[in-house]
């Protein structure tokens, strides 16, 4: 007796229009989840386009530290509000520029991204992971190195903007953030402080000075003030990092040029 096993299929090519089935499967899926950021896209006349096939349904995303939920894609919550910006030509696609002080007008290597008014919290207990070195336990400067508070700061123009008056730590990380920069003529009279990143700054430990080559002296006044000399919100991080950031380009007008 003869037994039949396979008969007159296939395997083979069943085989390989499954992989081909299951590859398209999965295009069609990474596609449809890298949209739940920066999407659905805008023109320059504000008309959003829509795609059927790539539009993926809203997911729900639940916080930590019991700050709520996100849906993404949901509402294009995150964009800079008011963004002070004219095109430079009227065609469509043309470049931007800012208007009015480019370090606050929230575009370019100056925009910032409209996160959560909150901290950055620590696993552990749910404390503001980044805070002044005087509000953590145990933290200090490494022996090794010279304690950057109390070093007079100076911008990219080579004039003093302010002292610096303390440094800000990541509890998580254990690095210094940022350094906070109590600004000339504020000594006696608001005592207006300013947070600056420390990756945008230069010590020079024999000299006992700091160089921050992102904005000049002047431009330290109109830097974004933090709500509390105790925490940093996400939101703060996003502006300040925006405001130092978008002085590479800003701050000179003759950094505005190319090169060549």
């Amino acid at each position: 007796m003869n037994v039949v096993l396979v008969g007159n299929t296939d395997y083979a090519e069943l085989a390989l229009w499954a992989f081909f089935l299951f590859f398209i499967g999965l295009v069609i899926y990474l596609r449809r989840e890298d949209h739940r950021e920066g999407y659905p896209m805008e023109e320059d006349s504000g008309k959003v386009g829509h795609a059927s096939l790539f539009r993926p349904r809203d997911k729900r995303f639940i916080l930590a530290h019991g700050l709520g939920l996100v849906y993404k894609p949901g509402k294009r919550e995150y964009e800079v509000p008011n963004a002070r910006a004219r095109r430079v030509s009227p065609y469509a696609g043309a470049p931007i520029e800012p208007v009015g002080n480019p370090l606050t007008a929230g575009v370019g290597p100056a925009s910032w991204c409209n996160r959560l008014d909150v901290p950055d919290q620590l696993w552990e207990g749910g404390a503001p992971k980044i805070v002044p070195i005087e509000y953590t336990n145990g933290f200090s400067v490494a022996r090794k190195d010279r304690s950057p508070i109390g070093m007079p700061v100076f911008g990219c123009d080579d004039r003093m903007a302010g002292v610096c008056s303390s440094v800000w730590v990541d509890q998580s990380e254990r690095v210094i953030r940022y350094i906070e920069v109590r600004v000339m003529g504020d000594a006696g009279g608001s005592g207006r402080s300013v947070t600056v990143p420390m990756a945008m700054t230069q010590i020079n430990q024999r000299r006992g000075s700091i160089r921050v080559d992102a904005v000049r002296a002047d431009q330290f006044a109109a830097a974004p003030v933090l709500a509390s000399d105790r925490q940093i919100t996400r939101l703060e991080e996003e502006k300040v990092v925006g405001y130092f950031g978008g002085g590479y380009l800003y701050a000179k007008r003759s950094r505005y040029e190319p090169f060549l």
